[in-house]
């Protein structure tokens, strides 16, 4: 092994601040979001358990809830991770103006998003959904719509905070393009999860 490889393979696999070519803040953020999507695995594999073990017919999404707002729902999430990416890469090249905008755009997806949330969570228990039971079926089924949606919600919830500090700190110029990426990585993640949410969730037939 030649002294050259030798210092390539320290500075990859010897720890220190930038283990894989990548900072210890990214690293933590990224050991962070794969303990939280265990954590989310757990709880959709609990609902498939619930949902393929319950002795009582599922309900029908499409009788509970209105599949196309939940589609916009999820557009405009999925919207708000792409002008988080523009966010990111404007930071990157320096461009702090247009950066910002674009966080600010993306705080406002987050923010119609959880308006749109609350206003399903309110349709839900107007017309009787609780957590162990509701009017539509099988009892589990109310558990498992709160407990999944609440828990992204307080994610999504989380992201705006983070979002929003982020953006102050960068109008103040005090947030470097790594901050942007970290909350990026985060604001991502919490698109994907959803993704999952939505398709396994409101669009599984029963």
């Amino acid at each position: 092994m030649t002294d050259a490889h030798a210092a390539v393979m320290e500075s990859h696999w010897g720890g220190g601040a930038h283990p894989f070519g990548a900072s210890w803040q990214k690293t933590m953020m990224w050991i962070f979001i794969v303990t939280d999507a265990l954590l989310f695995s757990a709880l959709l594999c609990g609902y498939g358990y619930l949902r393929m073990a319950s002795p009582v017919p599922w309900p029908e999404t499409t009788k509970v809830f209105s599949i196309p707002f939940i589609a916009l729902m999820t557009f405009i999430l999925i919207s708000s991770s792409a002008t988080m990416g523009t966010a990111v890469t404007a930071a990157r090249l320096g461009d702090r103006k247009k950066a910002l905008v674009n966080l600010c755009i993306t705080i406002v997806g987050g923010a119609l998003f959880l308006g749109c949330q609350a206003y399903e969570w309110s349709h839900v228990i107007h017309e009787g959904g609780r957590l162990v039971t509701n009017p539509w079926g099988a009892p589990q089924f109310g558990a498992a719509f709160f407990v999944l949606t609440g828990f992204h919600g307080t994610h999504v919830f989380s992201g705006l905070v983070i979002l929003i500090i982020t953006a102050i700190r960068s109008a103040l110029g005090k947030t470097p393009a790594q901050g942007v990426e970290m909350a990026g990585l985060y604001w991502h993640f919490v698109d994907l999860v959803w993704v999952f949410i939505f398709t396994l969730f409101y669009l599984l037939p029963s």
